[in-house]
């Protein structure tokens, strides 16, 4: 068994997990009604952690490449841009349901469905993005 594929592999399985969090958490919290205030929390955490899973991941695609090759991929242009617009939306997914969860009390039912578009947006992007790093890299 080649243990870099198998790593690759499984990074991939993780990546595609966090990926389903960001944007089926969001998704849910919006349509086609708004759940209970239980739910939406229990979303937010679930989102949460499919930030961090995406950027975990992400770093783990690059350790990988690393490790084998002692040298991380070469990609450049679009691929580049795709790279940093992912980072992007999940630094913002991260920083936008940690506020979630924090004001969770404090923000009206308008303001929290913003932030539930916003962080649908966010993960939208950053699954568009990923598909033009896959293809362009």
């Amino acid at each position: 068994m080649d243990l870099q594929n198998l790593a690759y592999a499984l990074t991939q399985v993780a990546h595609n997990f966090g990926a389903v969090a960001v944007v089926g958490g969001p998704l849910f919290a919006r349509w086609p009604q708004r759940p209970q205030e239980l739910v939406r929390r229990r979303l937010a955490w679930l989102v949460l952690v499919g930030w961090m899973v995406q950027g975990a991941s992400g770093a783990g695609f690059g350790a990988i490449s690393y490790a084998y090759y002692g040298t991380f991929p070469d990609i450049h242009g679009i691929a580049v841009a795709a790279l940093l617009l992912k980072m992007g939306c999940a630094v913002a997914g991260f920083l936008l349901v940690t506020t979630v969860l924090h004001q969770r009390e404090r923000w009206s039912a308008p303001r929290h469905d913003m932030a539930w578009a916003g962080l649908l947006v966010l993960g939208v992007t950053a699954l568009t993005a990923a598909a033009f790093l896959r293809w362009f890299s």
